[in-house]
């Protein structure tokens, strides 16, 4: 018999126990009436189009009064067609409720390869999946990640194109590594052919007026206890070094040797690391030694808990930038101003990519080109102007 909304909506519950409905006209399909009351539309198959020896598979295809019998029918058909193809869809089903998903190719990327990158790193990939591609792509089973998803996900921060580039070469790294471990299928990773967003990279550099002021405006904070002395130290480190901020923040005095003149890092963004230090320099990790809020503490720059390093020096930069009139300057730019001034100061290339701890020749190339000197020979070059600079015209008069 065929079955008809008419008939399933008769069917009564058959003392406590669920009984089927069975229509003769499709071979498989039919409704299973439960004692709530309720009529769930089923399929039965054998798995692959297989025999009585093949696995039995039932699948449920919704509840009666809620999807159009026809509809559900139309399903069914399908669902027994693709059996007939040698299929098995209830089994498809169930290997996609098991397989991996991006959140678990993340999970075994940060226990593995992950600790073994720099923190800054660490910081930067765990930043970029907990906010921005784990809420979007991070419970879809790996391997049906496509690149449509990308190119949304990637299209959906535009207003951030630094970090949507970055973004998606964390997931393109996490799909590398999900068919390295055979859960994609090789070659297929859906990030390959996303256009990235174009970078512009973001030069400021102070000028001498600029410098002056932050000199003048830093004395006077100091002097005014509005901000630590070993902050102003650290800043003006910053400059006359051109050193990464977290590569001074971080310092160790055991890496210094003034005799010298050199801070050793025995690892930086780009590894091992000389930082060349100007007699100024010098003069001020002294001074910093002499007046340190933690004498014995290993930093150069101890920070507010015992045993911990200066963590965040932004705040005080800020209001150093404020009391000088100066806009939108990074600290990060500090370290462009030193190789604009090392340019002035007729410094090489080379010599240039050296006192920074540039890797690639090409990092240097923006700034400018002339002749060679030796490296700490440029560091004392660099670090008497920016002094002078810094000290301001009052204190050349005295």
């Amino acid at each position: 018999m065929k079955l008809s909304k008419k008939r399933i909506d008769v069917a009564e519950p058959n003392d406590g126990k669920p009984y089927y409905l069975w229509d003769q006209t499709l071979a498989g399909f039919g409704v299973k009436v439960l004692p709530s009351g309720k009529k769930r539309y089923v399929v039965k198959y054998r798995a692959y189009g297989g025999g009585r020896s093949a696995t039995q598979r039932w699948m449920t295809l919704g509840t009666h009064g809620e999807i159009p019998l026809e509809k559900v029918k139309d399903h069914a058909q399908q669902i027994l067609a693709a059996v007939k193809r040698g299929e098995d869809p209830q089994g498809q089903r169930f290997a996609l409720r098991k397989a991996p998903r991006l959140n678990d190719a993340w999970e075994r990327f940060a226990a593995g390869e992950l600790k073994e990158k720099k923190p800054l790193t660490i910081r930067d990939y765990c930043s970029n999946y907990e906010n921005l591609i784990g809420p979007k792509l991070g419970t879809k089973p790996i391997a049906e990640i496509s690149r449509a998803d990308v190119d949304a996900f990637h299209r959906a921060l535009a207003k951030t194109p630094f970090r949507a580039n970055r973004a998606v070469a964390l997931l393109s790294k996490l799909m590398t590594l999900a068919e390295m471990w055979e859960w994609r299928d090789q070659g297929t990773n859906p990030c390959r052919y996303v256009k990235k967003n174009k970078e512009h990279n973001r030069e400021r550099f102070l000028s001498v007026a600029e410098l002056s002021r932050i000199g003048e405006a830093m004395r006077d904070l100091v002097q005014e206890g509005d901000i630590w002395p070993s902050m102003a130290n650290a800043l003006t480190l910053l400059l006359l070094t051109g050193a990464r901020k977290n590569e001074v923040l971080t310092c160790r005095w055991a890496w210094v040797s003034s005799e010298n003149s050199l801070i050793v890092l025995p690892d930086s963004k780009t590894g091992q690391k000389s930082i060349f230090l100007s007699e100024q320099a010098v003069q001020i990790l002294r001074l910093q030694q002499k007046h340190s809020r933690d004498p014995q503490s290993p930093f150069v720059f101890p920070g507010l808990r015992k045993g911990q390093c200066l963590v965040n020096i932004s705040k005080p930069w800020a209001r150093i930038c404020e009391r000088a009139e100066v806009e939108n300057v990074r600290i990060h730019d500090l370290r462009h101003t030193a190789a604009s001034i090392a340019v002035g100061e007729g410094v090489s290339l080379p010599i240039i990519g050296r006192l920074l701890g540039h890797s690639q020749p090409q990092t240097t190339a923006r700034y400018a080109h002339v002749d060679s000197d030796p490296a700490v020979i440029a560091a004392n070059a660099i670090g008497a102007t920016i002094s002078r600079i810094l000290e301001g015209p009052s204190r050349d008069k005295k």
